[in-house]
């Protein structure tokens, strides 16, 4: 078996080199007309062939998104894309529509072709089919069980396998609305949708208590009926917790996985390098055999670096063959960390700092880097013209001077704050 992978997104120049510098093998990003990423995305052909030849000369790999399904008139700009990308020479090309498919091997045929989650290989015979097509890698369905990967695996084992283990998850998982099976035990995908999108649906009870509306909904036939709970915050009703199997990367490599997948092209570089240390360090100690109790350490201190990051839960998806938990009482789990600022420059115990958010003085600050963390005492601050200071403060593009009590910190470490005192007893 090939050497596994960790990708991590890249939704920006700046995430791309983050993600490669906390040590992922390779990253996916794309231009925002081709990408199913089309907001948050600063790429353009110049950023994007630099990010080619800044992710090579690391000997790293990128992977661009061409995963769109376009509508006829878009194929001319499509066309003229992939031709582009011939020149930069990425290491693949991730594709959802048969269409774009052909464009790319008359216009880009040197290039391999990963089939994108957005097509929904979800068994054997789907893998089989693309390979035909000329596809050397398929991205998983988020809806692929464990036995299910192996399967595919042992039926189709010339094809790479690759599947997303961390990251958000959205009610219609790949793309497809799981409504109806949710709600009726009729599955959409398999033919029976009951579509429940379209019926009428009226208030049956509600209410009022301590700031919270208690309500039930029924559809117009009054056949099923859902209780819903609403605070002054409003409803979470299709809010699905957010994927992470860093406890099941063993499981997914002897199945047949050969790359791990991070969603998150949206996210903060905080977020990119937090998430690919923490699976670096497990994927690492796999490949290492270190024993089972010492593994079993790494997985539970990553899994707590993993909860420092703004999330909404934690769940396995459908990878043991039970639908995803939701929450449907609020939006995110509550987070006593912040992510404050990265360090730009860094020669003794001074750091220079992009800010983006508020750091005062007496702030509990940890400096992250692919390592370790390291907690620092801010003893003075300074913005850009040398001046005292007693905070400093984001929004704008000004750096800060921050006189620490640690020597050694690296450049493009990031610094969060400590929202709220850690009880460590």
């Amino acid at each position: 078996m090939k050497k596994t992978e960790l990708l991590a997104p890249a939704g920006s120049p700046e995430k791309l080199k983050y993600a490669i510098q906390y040590e992922a093998d390779a990253v996916y990003c794309g231009l925002p007309d081709f990408s199913m990423r089309r907001r948050i995305n600063s790429f353009s052909e110049k950023t994007l062939a630099e990010a080619v030849k800044f992710a090579h000369a690391r000997k790293k790999k990128i992977y661009v998104t061409v995963n769109t399904y376009p509508h006829n008139d878009q194929f001319t700009l499509i066309a003229k894309h992939l031709k582009f990308l011939a020149k930069i020479k990425p290491d693949a090309i991730i594709i959802s529509d048969p269409g774009v498919l052909e464009l790319a091997k008359k216009n880009a045929p040197g290039i391999p072709v990963h089939l994108s989650t957005q097509a929904n290989a979800i068994n054997w015979q789907a893998v089989k089919f693309w390979a035909a097509q000329g596809v050397e890698r398929v991205i998983l369905a988020r809806e692929v069980t464990l036995a299910e990967i192996k399967e595919i695996h042992e039926k189709v084992p010339e094809v790479e396998l690759e599947c997303f283990v961390h990251g958000a998850m959205c009610m219609s998982y790949s793309g497809r609305c799981i409504l109806s099976a949710w709600m009726t035990g009729r599955s959409a995908n398999l033919g029976d949708c009951a579509q429940p999108c379209r019926w009428k649906y009226g208030r049956v009870t509600h209410n009022v208590e301590r700031e919270t509306l208690l309500m039930s909904i029924e559809d117009e036939k009054k056949k099923f009926e859902i209780d819903l709970e609403e605070d002054k915050n409003g409803t979470y009703f299709f809010n699905s917790q957010d994927m992470n199997l860093l406890e099941h990367l063993d499981k997914l490599k002897k199945a047949g996985i050969i790359s791990f997948k991070i969603e998150g092209r949206n996210k903060s570089v905080y977020y990119v390098a937090t998430v690919c240390r923490a699976y670096r360090k497990v994927l690492d100690a796999l490949a290492k055999k270190v024993v089972a109790k010492k593994l079993k350490k790494i997985i539970e201190d990553q899994q707590k670096e993993l909860g420092k990051l703004m999330h909404r839960g934690y769940t396995n998806g459908f990878l043991f063959g039970h639908d995803p938990k939701h929450d449907f009482k609020k939006s995110h789990k509550k987070c006593d960390y912040e992510f404050v600022g990265e360090v730009v420059e860094s020669w003794g115990k001074t750091l220079t700092v992009q800010v983006h958010n508020a750091i005062n003085l007496k702030d509990k600050i940890e400096v992250i880097d692919p390592n370790k963390n390291t907690p620092i005492k801010i003893k003075k601050i300074f913005n850009q013209d040398k001046k005292e200071v007693k905070s400093a403060h984001g929004g704008h593009d000004q750096l800060y001077f921050f006189k620490i009590d640690k020597e050694k910190i690296k450049q493009g470490a990031l610094l969060r704050r400590v929202v709220k005192m850690i009880k460590t007893s």
